[in-house]
């Protein structure tokens, strides 16, 4: 009985795709057709002749995510079989083998580098994965999350296949994958809730339809959840606003928008919105790793009563062509003092204000400089800090996108006019 469809994503080489393609002839009495989905400009043809079945398709993506809900939907077969970069079917393996039940709708299996196990789906019921679609590019911080996004928030009814099924190729260690790979392994860590403290994120966008949906859904596949999401849209001029608005459930995120006035007024329309005790700034090109609001609770749980910000460190990523590189970590430092904050090497984060001293500051400050459109974290750390204590700790969680419209990148020079301008 022909019952399998196989999918193999993000394969980089032909050599790779050759093996994978072979390994299937092992199930090929089970096979019903073979999909390889090949970035687009990146064609991976050359292994056709190991064809393991009459059916086969190469599909080329520019969004995987959307590729593979527009494939799925056409699939007929009762399950999918996914295969990932290098891997390829263990000689171990019988067809015989390979079914699901009601209750397990899915199997999954285990990519490791440097023994960090990322989950990833292997077998999955065709019907159980039409409900359940994938997330889009815009909405990931890369496009290898895809399939350990999709098992989020399904770890409960999840069943691990044996190890020996799936064995991959060569693998690439370089510390941009193992980066990658730490982040994706988040996605496995028990969910857990509590309200103390209380946080909640705010937003402020301004035309960045390319990013900003990846902010948001790194807020929702936390396993601590934060209180609050609320956004507030400045007026673009793009579809970011009506891309934000999509995930407006009027409970844990809701999404506003006002004509353009700069990032300090934005935030600003947001706080009386706030009941949390503790606020953390995201930025719209920006995301959180999958444990940072559990992290940063913990962090404020101890934190001492006349502390105003916490602080830490940030992890930096330069966009590329549809993907992103891993640069480091820019490590933070204690601060003291306002002529310590001034000195500091830029942009301090990731912010994290405890409401009520933000409130009674009455918010960000609205500069004249430049409007007040420009450097408003300065702005109001050099408020807060004249009264208040800053606390640093050691922690990463909070990613950083360097790209063509970040303000850093495109305001560099007004910056020592700007520091002029507080003195």
């Amino acid at each position: 009985m022909k019952d399998i469809t196989a999918l193999l994503v993000f394969y980089s080489d032909a050599t790779a795709i050759r093996k994978a393609l072979q390994s299937l002839k092992r199930i090929d009495d089970r096979l019903h057709a073979v999909i390889v989905l090949q970035e687009q400009g990146k064609p991976l043809t050359g292994a056709i002749n190991e064809m393991p079945s009459k059916q086969m398709q190469y599909i080329t993506w520019n969004d995987p995510g959307k590729t593979l809900n527009d494939i799925i939907q056409k699939i007929n077969s009762t399950y999918v079989l996914f295969l990932h970069d290098t891997d390829y079917l263990s000689p171990a393996i019988q067809a015989n083998s390979l079914h699901l039940s009601q209750s397990e709708p899915f199997l999954t299996t285990n990519f490791y580098s440097r023994n960090i196990a990322v989950h990833r789906p292997f077998l999955v019921s065709t019907s159980f994965l039409k409900k359940q679609p994938f997330l889009l590019n815009s909405q990931l911080p890369f496009k290898e999350a895809l399939l350990p996004a999709w098992l989020f928030d399904k770890s409960t009814s999840q069943k691990l296949c044996k190890e020996d099924l799936v064995l991959q190729s060569k693998r690439n260690n370089s510390a941009n994958i193992l980066e990658k790979q730490t982040f994706m392994h988040k996605y496995q860590l028990k969910k857990i809730q509590t309200a103390n403290p209380s946080l909640s994120v705010v937003l402020s966008n301004y035309n960045m339809e390319q990013y900003a949906e990846t902010a948001v859904v790194s807020c929702l596949l936390q396993n601590t959840l934060p209180e609050q999401v609320l956004i507030m849209d400045d007026g673009s001029t793009d579809n970011s606003y009506y891309r934000l608005k999509q995930w407006d459930d009027g409970k844990l995120v809701r999404v506003f928008e006002k004509e353009n006035e700069g990032k300090a007024i934005a935030l600003n329309r947001l706080l009386p919105y706030v009941t949390s005790d503790f606020i953390l700034e995201l930025d719209a090109d920006d995301w959180l790793d999958p444990d940072a609001i559990s992290v940063m609770k913990k962090l404020l749980a101890v934190l001492s009563e006349d502390t105003a910000v916490l602080y830490g460190n940030l992890r930096k990523w330069k966009q590329l062509a549809g993907d992103v590189l891993y640069k480091g970590v820019a490590k933070g430092k204690p601060v003291n003092g306002r002529a310590g904050l001034l000195s500091y090497h830029f942009p301090l984060g990731p912010r994290i204000y405890r409401t009520s001293v933000l409130k009674e500051a009455g918010g960000f400050p609205v500069m004249t400089f430049k409007d007040g459109k420009l450097y408003e974290d300065v702005s109001v750390l050099s408020q807060l800090i004249k009264h208040n204590r800053f606390q640093y700790h050691d922690f990463t969680v909070y990613n950083v996108r360097e790209h063509k419209k970040s303000i850093t990148k495109t305001h560099r020079a007004d910056w020592d006019a700007f520091l002029k301008s507080l003195q």
